[in-house]
């Protein structure tokens, strides 16, 4: 199934891309922080709905992270750039918080398509700490759009550390958990050979 409200969710959320980015770029930090705020609430609306009315698909799995990456990638990214924002105190977003944020996600990647290639496993799944780095990187962008909006921002450093902390312990724990999960599958296999 393609066309299910979650799907439709995910697809709107990945159409708000470019108009979040552009209004940050055109300096409309009050609809940009609105358009995001739309994006994050959209993304557990459609997972809650997926999950309350079993309209989970395929292609869910696939394009849903993929539209959060993309979201929060495109976040950054933007938010690092100078002179997209009135430069205030811990504003933009420092290169080194984005690289940590981008860094996790191309590890992840990199080991996934590594291990499908080398060895054919697909049973990848999130972890609980990839999905708390998550929403802590949704929560951030919410927080430092709320300071570029108000100029307060004594608070941005600590968020910048927590983004960061979390985004390398979680791109750490992907490892461990993938390779705990092959384990399992290859014991599995061992034992329906047997």
């Amino acid at each position: 199934m393609i066309l299910t409200i979650p799907n439709l969710l995910t697809f709107m959320r990945m159409a708000l891309i470019p108009v979040f980015a552009s209004l940050l770029f055109y300096g409309k930090s009050h609809w940009a922080l609105a358009v995001f705020v739309v994006a994050g609430v959209s993304d557990g609306i459609d997972g809650f709905i997926a999950r309350r009315f079993k309209q989970q698909s395929e292609l869910g799995t696939v394009i849903d992270p993929i539209a959060d990456k993309l979201l929060m990638t495109t976040a950054f990214v933007v938010l690092s750039l100078p002179g997209v924002m009135e430069p205030v105190r811990f504003l933009p977003i420092p290169f080194w918080v984005t690289a940590a944020v981008i860094g996790r996600d191309v590890l992840i990647v990199t080991v996934a398509v590594a291990i499908v290639t080398m060895t054919g496993f697909r049973g990848f799944r999130p972890s609980w700490l990839g999905k708390l780095s998550t929403f802590v990187q949704v929560v951030a962008v919410t927080l430092v759009l709320v300071a570029a909006v108000s100029n307060v921002t004594f608070y941005l450093p600590t968020v910048y550390f927590i983004v960061v902390l979390l985004a390398v312990a979680s791109g750490i724990h992907y490892i461990f958990q993938v390779a705990r999960l092959m384990k399992e599958d290859e014991d599995a296999k061992k034992a329906e050979a047997e």
